[in-house]
């Protein structure tokens, strides 16, 4: 059958000639693999950066954002489904090749390049190109993914990326089996690599009903990071909204994701956050040393930012991140 097995993620699909892996996107020609959406995005915007969201990543800055068809998790809940889970051919996609997305980031001032909407993963190549060039002009690259990749390839994508929001879903095998077909110990390796890489990391948990909302798995996931990645690691909880496969569960209480907040807080991590409800306190950034508010947010809105060089406005205690 000449099949051909993809080592870029997990899932190891094995393509036969003329077939497609899991993503969608990837499919084999003559006995080699090839991307079906390379310099073809479907989706492209400019976006807020606290939108991704990344919190410590030049706060109040634009993010020239792209994506392509095709994910390689399916998650039940996803809120890009109509671009994460068709193959290519049913997406209105545009040619933008590599020099014209940088370009066009330049052009709208963006201070960065965010690979995101779907996963990078899949969109491997044009990422990695895009992100070399991108990082030859000064420009910031961001990805936003669900982390569910091989450890060889992710190393070669760290090596042009600034920062990496991972979306760690979930705190058991059992969530990702049930949430996406997928396993939870790659995640947890790919995160653990981004860390030691020395790109920036910041993690979010969308908190779902019945799902991962126990203070068991809540306090486990917490504990996690802060063994694994350091307490000055961003964690975001953000709130869920009924959305395509889940459409039978209700929207995350608020104080379910004020509880998950707190619990952060109280195990010693100092910068967790609060994601989809505006008004919340846990959107705002605080000095980890004498508590006084830094960052003020409202929505993806930044009213107020008192980290100069990258030190608290007050005491100068050094705040983690990228600050221009």
């Amino acid at each position: 059958m000449n099949k051909i097995e993809c080592t870029l993620c997990p899932r190891r699909c094995k393509v036969p000639e003329g077939g497609r892996g899991d993503c969608r996107v990837r499919t084999n020609v003559g006995g080699k693999l090839f991307s079906l959406v390379y310099g073809n995005p479907c989706s492209v915007h400019i976006d807020p950066i606290e939108k991704k969201p990344f919190f410590h990543i030049v706060p109040g800055s634009t993010a020239f954002s792209i994506a392509t068809a095709g994910c390689n998790l399916h998650c039940r809940y996803c809120q890009n489904w109509q671009i994460s889970q068709i193959p290519p051919e049913e997406a209105h996609s545009e040619q933008m090749l590599p020099e014209e997305v940088v370009r066009q980031a330049l052009k709208n001032n963006c201070r960065s390049i965010a690979y995101t909407y779907s996963d990078p993963i899949v969109y491997y190549e044009y990422t990695i190109d895009t992100s070399i060039l991108a990082k030859e002009k000064g420009l910031l690259n961001i990805l936003v993914t669900g982390g569910y990749i091989e450890q060889e390839p992710l190393i070669e994508l760290c090596k042009s990326a600034h920062a990496i929001k991972v979306d760690l879903k979930g705190i058991t095998e059992e969530f990702y089996k049930k949430m996406s077909r997928a396993t939870l110990q790659p995640v947890l390796d790919a995160i653990v690599t981004i860390k030691k890489s020395g790109v920036w990391l910041e993690l979010c948990n969308l908190i779902v009903p019945t799902w991962n909302d126990s203070d068991a798995d809540l306090r486990q996931l917490i504990r996690w990071v802060k063994d694994n990645c350091g307490r000055d690691t961003p964690l975001h909880f953000s709130k869920f909204w009924p959305m395509y496969q889940l459409l039978d569960l209700p929207p995350t209480p608020n104080e379910t994701i004020t509880r998950a907040w707190e619990m952060a807080k109280a195990e010693g991590m100092p910068f967790a956050y609060v994601g989809n409800i505006p008004d919340h306190p846990g959107n705002n950034t605080y000095c980890p040393h004498d508590g006084k508010l830094l960052v003020a947010r409202l929505g993806y809105e930044v009213q107020e930012n008192h980290i100069i060089d990258g030190k608290c406005e007050y005491c100068a205690t050094a705040i983690p991140g990228i600050w221009k």
